[in-house]
């Protein structure tokens, strides 16, 4: 089995594919979760294992998918399909995610969820990024990370608890140690200038970025 430490983790959320999401899952190990093997095919990906309950794939994806392995689990659970398929890829060595779908669909409570596992797992040592195609994110935990993004395009950080000593450069509202409240709007909408440099003394954050958006340039 092969020991390359990026997964990608098929979710059921919305995905729009572009070159992107493809530079994203390029070379990945992939596990689906649940409904999530829809866009196996569309990514050019075979997961290894296939994850859930199951209650969200139609017959004909089961037919199509019959050769992947699967783990099946009741629908009385403690974890959504998605932990379930990540805590998988750690165990089969991830070092990187890759959430594929984390945004959007029908189940806004899920979406919530993915967003708040980044961060948990984040602090256990993982490289997280979230995808849908329209929308990125990448967790800010204390410490500081650089992201590459298109020249012009729209991003934002969203404060998960009261942030101290936020610094960002290469965009187009930089801040230097700049102590933001939970729940201000102060940090939504800036804009990349392309590689910004992000850094945060204490407090969890994800920068949501839209690397099609050129609305704020």
């Amino acid at each position: 089995m092969t020991t390359h430490s990026t997964f990608a983790i098929l979710l059921g959320g919305a995905l729009e594919i572009d070159d992107r999401v493809r530079a994203l899952t390029q070379g990945a190990r992939a596990i689906a979760a649940d409904g999530g093997m829809v866009y196996a095919e569309a990514l050019g990906m075979t997961p290894e294992l296939w994850v859930g309950d199951f209650d969200s794939t139609s017959s004909t994806l089961m037919e199509k998918h019959a050769q992947t392995e699967r783990l099946s689990f009741p629908a009385e659970k403690n974890l959504t399909d998605g932990e379930l398929a990540i805590e998988q890829a750690i165990e089969r060595g991830a070092k990187r995610l890759v959430l594929v779908g984390a945004f959007g669909g029908e189940r806004t409570d899920h979406a919530v969820s993915h967003l708040l596992q980044a961060l948990t797992l984040a602090e256990r040592g993982l490289d997280v990024v979230l995808t849908s195609g329209v929308e990125e994110a990448f967790p800010l935990l204390p410490g500081s990370r650089e992201i590459d993004l298109p020249a012009g395009s729209l991003f934002s950080v969203i404060a998960f608890t009261p942030l101290t000593g936020l610094s960002l450069s290469g965009v187009k509202y930089p801040l230097d140690k700049a102590d933001i409240a939970f729940g201000a709007s102060r940090t939504i909408s800036n804009v990349a200038g392309g590689r910004l440099s992000a850094s945060l003394i204490c407090g969890r954050a994800l920068i949501v970025a839209r690397p099609h958006d050129y609305s704020g340039a």
